[in-house]
C-alpha cells in the first residue's frame, strides 16, 4: 500500500486550457510553466494539433489550405487526440506518469465545442469521452472572453484568421462551449476565468485553482 501511494504522489499533474481564439492561452501557459517549474517541478507544454502526421492535417484545414468536412475534422481531432494520449516517447500518459506535469493548449472541450457546434454533438461526445485512450484532464481552465472582445483581439494581433474566427462562429462556439461545461460539471474539474482583466490578475486567479 505505502508503494501504491509513493506512486500516486509521484504521477503528474494534467492541466487543459481552453477559450475561444485570442483569449490568451499562449500567454498564461507560459507563465503557468514558469511558475511550476519555479516550485522545483517537471513541466510539458503540449498543444493539440500535436506535431503528428494527423496534426498537420488538421492543420492545414484550420488554414483553409484545405478543405474538410466538419466530420473529417472531430475524427481527426479523435485520431490526434489517441496519439497525443498513447504516444510512446512524448506522450500525455507517459509524461503523467514519469512525473511530468502536462500544460495542453486545447483538449476534447474544443472538439465538443467547435465540431460539436456544427454537427451531431452527441457523436462527437462519444468519440471523445467513451475513448479508453483518451483521459480526462485533472483541470480544465476556460479564459472566458466575449465574441467581441475576441475579434479585436484577433485584428490587432494577426495577419491572417483560421477557419473559425468570425464573430458568428465565435458566438456560437462560446454558447457552446457552456453547453459542454454544463454537461459535464459531474465528471470533470471545469473552472470558468475572466480573460478581460490584466494579465498578472489572470495568472493570479489560475494560481489560486492549482492550489485548492
Amino acid at each position: 500500500m505505502e508503494e501504491k501511494n509513493t506512486a500516486c504522489a509521484k504521477r503528474g499533474r494534467f492541466i487543459v486550457f481552453e477559450g475561444i481564439d485570442g483569449a490568451g492561452k499562449t500567454t498564461q501557459i507560459e507563465l503557468l510553466e514558469r511558475a511550476l517549474r519555479a516550485e522545483g517541478r517537471r513541466v510539458w507544454r503540449t498543444a493539440e494539433p500535436t506535431e503528428s502526421v494527423s496534426g498537420g492535417l488538421l492543420r492545414d484545414a484550420l488554414g483553409g489550405v484545405t478543405k474538410r468536412t466538419a466530420c473529417e475534422m472531430a475524427a481527426l481531432f479523435v485520431l490526434d487526440r489517441i496519439f497525443h494520449n498513447v504516444n510512446p516517447v512524448s506522450g500525455i500518459e507517459r509524461m503523467l506518469a514519469d512525473g511530468v506535469d502536462v500544460i495542453c493548449d486545447r483538449y476534447y472541450y474544443s472538439s465538443l465545442a467547435y465540431q460539436g457546434s456544427e454537427i451531431d454533438g452527441d457523436w462527437v461526445r462519444d468519440m471523445n469521452l467513451n475513448c479508453p485512450e483518451i483521459r480526462r484532464p485533472d483541470l480544465c481552465v476556460f479564459l472566458d472572453l466575449t465574441p467581441e472582445q475576441s475579434m479585436q483581439r484577433i485584428d490587432c494581433g494577426r495577419v491572417t484568421h483560421e477557419i473559425y474566427e468570425t464573430a458568428e462562429r465565435l458566438t456560437r462556439v462560446r454558447k457552446r462551449f457552456f453547453e459542454v461545461f454544463d454537461s459535464l460539471k459531474e465528471t470533470d474539474r471545469i473552472c470558468v476565468v475572466n480573460a478581460a482583466r490584466s494579465i498578472e490578475e489572470i495568472h493570479a486567479d489560475i494560481l489560486a485553482l492549482l492550489q485548492s
